[in-house]
């Protein structure tokens, strides 16, 4: 990675993280403010901007990030009660790092998005 984003940085070890999952093409760390009693990060080793920036010969990435969490889930113990993953993009999506990152949540019964009151 040759961009500096916080993830960047993290990567090559400049800022310390809780780094729980990493191998050739992926890593993941505790976010530092957790939306859930689990918030884990994935984050794909290769530069790619958001999601829609993303080039054909990349796709390959959101299904490693998937995978890994999905990993990560079942060796944490909590995959049968369930998780969400989530990947914003953009800013009125609610991305704030411009680095493709996959959001596990996960620990407690989470509410619905997109339901009316």
């Amino acid at each position: 990675m040759s961009e500096d984003t916080i993830f960047h940085r993290i990567l090559r070890r400049e800022i310390p993280a809780d780094i729980v999952y990493e191998d050739d093409e992926v890593f993941a760390f505790r976010d530092i403010a957790p939306q859930a009693p689990v918030h884990v990060l994935f984050v794909p080793k290769e530069s790619v901007r958001t999601l829609d920036a993303m080039q054909s010969s990349q796709s390959h990435l959101v299904g490693k990030l998937a995978y890994a969490a999905a990993e990560f889930a079942r060796k944490e113990g909590f995959a049968d009660d369930g998780y969400r993953v989530v990947i914003n993009c953009n800013a009125h999506g609610g991305q704030t790092v411009f680095q493709l990152h996959l959001h596990l949540l996960a620990g407690a019964p989470l509410g619905r998005f997109g339901t009316s009151k």
